[in-house]
C-alpha cells in the first residue's frame, strides 16, 4: 500500500521503517496536514497523521481527491479529525490506541509499539479485513455487526 506520514519527527523515522519491513512504500515528511499540503497526498491510499494534524472537512475532501481511502492518528485522540467528512468521503479511519499503562515501557519501546500497531492497520486494510478496536469510523463495521447480531437474536 503507498501511504504518506505527516509531522515525522526524525527520531520516528527508524522505528516506522523496523516495523514496515518494506511492505507499504510509505512516503515521510515532516510537515504538518494543512489544505496546502494535502496535495502531497497525490496517489496515496493511506495518511499517517498525529493530533497535531487538523483534518477539516476541506482537508479531508482533499485527501479524497488525492486518493486517500485511509487514515490512521498515531494518537489516541481523535477530536481533531471531522468524521462525518470522512464518512462522506468513504474514507475509513483508525487511532492508535494508548498503550496501557499496566505494561512498564520505554519510551523507545513505547514508539515502536506505535509504529507497529500504524503498520498493522496498513497490512489489514491492503487485505480488505477489518482493524478492529483501532477503528474509529462515523459508522464503522463493528457498529453493523453489532446491529446484524441483534436482527438475528
Amino acid at each position: 500500500m503507498k501511504a504518506i506520514a505527516y509531522s515525522i519527527k526524525p527520531f520516528e523515522k527508524e522505528f516506522l521503517a523496523i516495523a514496515n519491513h518494506k511492505k507499504h512504500e510509505i512516503t515521510l515528511i515532516s510537515n504538518n496536514l494543512t489544505t496546502d499540503t494535502a496535495i502531497f497526498a497525490e496517489g496515496k491510499t493511506a495518511a499517517i497523521i498525529t493530533a497535531d494534524d487538523e483534518v477539516s472537512a476541506d482537508v479531508m475532501e482533499k485527501l479524497a481527491i488525492a486518493g486517500i481511502k485511509y487514515i490512521i492518528t498515531r494518537s489516541s485522540e481523535t477530536s481533531h479529525i471531522n468524521k462525518e467528512a470522512a464518512a462522506l468521503f468513504g474514507i475509513k479511519l483508525a487511532n492508535i490506541p494508548a498503550i496501557s499503562s499496566e505494561h512498564a515501557m520505554s519510551y523507545d519501546d513505547e514508539l515502536q509499539e506505535t509504529a507497529n500497531q500504524t503498520i498493522r492497520c496498513l497490512d489489514l486494510w491492503q487485505l480488505n479485513k477489518c482493524i478492529g478496536k483501532a477503528c474509529v469510523c462515523a459508522k464503522g463495521c463493528r457498529a453493523v455487526v453489532e446491529d446484524e447480531t441483534k436482527e438475528t437474536a
